[in-house]
């Protein structure tokens, strides 16, 4: 068993790379506006450049949790740390649109390979439930700040340095995680190795390509075209084709009765809604303060602190009330705040008052904070220790699908919208981040807290 210091020593080069993904996730969104400029990119153009990494980075998750859990997860974790490095490059020097979005696809690569593999080892190097149970608070409290302070670090490079900043900065990053985890993080891997499974992997990428694509041309193609019906049709058939493939398979990419258990299965819903809600928050926030009251980026950026603190303070308390007494008050409370966060702006105009929206922005950060420990400590206690990399990678799957839904919908509200029209188009995606924070709370109902800390018996551990 490793020493106590050398288990927070690996939580902190964790923490250091979840803090690169999330960063990575939002820290672009500030930078839209530029770098539509820049490439002269539409708006469903800028969707994709978001939403190529969060897909690729969704679809990807669980198979990078399996190779790590089978190969070692040190290696792993350091082969995404240097994929995502190299992507970074590219995203930097891109010369075109259809490059860069190529690239964030190449980043999106890498990171699926941090992501899951980053809470296994978290997992692993923490074997005391409740000390395990506070360190996924700290884990989650990283990457809530990570995904908050992404405007606000976007903001400041934008000011300075231009779009092509926004990924150069993740080069000392992961030079100092690459360092770090050679040095402190010992490799570790499941007892048993698991098969690959090729087929429910281009299963679940096809799902979820044809899902969010079907989101973000629906707009320009027509909702009820035949172009959008072969879409619907599309993504039926091949989730139906995913459910029948993983069910007969003996090691499957993500076993469909796992999802039995209405705790484990509401978890996942859960981090879904939630990541709606936020990326919901912080497109329609950039859109809206840049293109309809003209801010400046670096002023769009500080407008999300709120959030960011919010979000920040709230998950570590979060992960010790996971730890006394399980999830369900801390759903209740982030559903409650989300909701009320999304409440405050469902009549948004170009003159909402400042404080409103900083209000606004704080109740859904304090929202978020406290949700990420109860669904992640549930998630992972769902399925055996052994395991770890998986359920981690079924939980971010959940996030990142949440993110690239949260960036359609955003999309599509404002797609051919003058920037005087914004704010009332924008007032539907205020409801549904306020219907997300609804989503969570019943979330909560279904929790039982004695299985947040002992774990599920999940049909894989029978």
């Amino acid at each position: 068993m490793l020493s106590v210091r050398r288990r927070w020593t690996v939580l902190a080069v964790c923490c250091l790379s979840m803090f690169l993904v999330g960063l990575d996730t939002t820290i672009v969104n500030v930078g839209l506006p530029a770098i539509g400029r820049g490439l002269d990119v539409d708006t469903r153009g800028l969707e994709w450049i978001v939403d190529a990494y969060t897909l690729v980075l969704a679809s990807l998750l669980i198979s990078s949790g399996a190779l790590a859990d089978r190969f070692g997860r040190r290696r792993v974790f350091q082969c995404g740390l240097a994929s995502f490095g190299a992507a970074s490059l590219v995203c930097a020097l891109a010369p075109s649109a259809g490059v860069l979005i190529a690239a964030r696809a190449l980043q999106g690569i890498g990171a699926s390979m941090l992501s899951p593999v980053a809470l296994a080892i978290v997992v692993n190097a923490m074997p005391d439930p409740r000390e395990r149970a506070q360190a996924i608070g700290i884990w989650a409290s990283v990457f809530g700040l990570s995904m908050a302070a992404g405007p606000v670090t976007g903001g400041a490079l934008l000011a300075g340095l231009g779009w092509r900043s926004l990924f150069w900065i993740n080069a000392p990053v992961i030079a100092a995680a690459l360092l770090l985890s050679a040095m402190f993080v010992p490799e570790s891997r499941a007892p048993r190795a698991r098969r690959l499974d090729l087929p429910g992997q281009v299963l679940l990428t096809v799902v979820l390509a044809v899902v969010v694509g079907v989101l973000i041309e629906g707009p320009r193609i027509g909702w009820t075209s035949p172009a959008g019906l072969a879409g619907y049709a599309g993504a039926a058939v091949a989730t139906a084709a995913f459910v029948r493939v993983e069910s007969r398979r003996r090691e499957p990419l993500m076993d469909p009765r796992i999802f039995r258990s209405p705790v484990f299965s509401g978890a996942v819903l859960g981090a879904v809604a939630v990541f709606v809600a936020l990326t919901m928050t912080l497109l329609l926030n950039t859109l809206y303060l840049q293109n309809t009251r003209e801010w400046t980026p670096l002023a769009a950026g500080v407008a999300t602190l709120p959030l960011a603190v919010g979000a920040t303070v709230c998950a570590p308390w979060s992960g010790r009330m996971v730890g006394r007494t399980g999830p369900r008050l801390p759903l209740l409370l982030a559903g409650g705040f989300i909701t009320a966060g999304g409440l405050c702006l469902v009549r948004l105009t170009p003159h909402t008052s400042v404080f409103l929206l900083l209000a606004a922005y704080l109740l859904i950060g304090v929202g978020f904070g406290f949700a990420n420990a109860p669904i992640t400590n549930t998630a992972v206690n769902g399925l055996p220790p052994a395991r770890a990399g998986v359920a981690g990678a079924i939980t971010s799957t959940a996030r990142q699908l949440g993110s690239a839904l949260g960036i359609a919908l955003a999309g599509g509200l404002v797609t051919a919208t003058s920037p005087t029209e914004l704010a009332h188009a924008y007032r539907p995606g205020w409801i549904l981040v306020a219907t997300c924070g609804v989503l969570v709370f019943l979330v909560a109902h279904v929790s039982r807290p004695q299985e947040a800390t002992m774990g599920l018996a999940s049909p894989q551990a029978r």
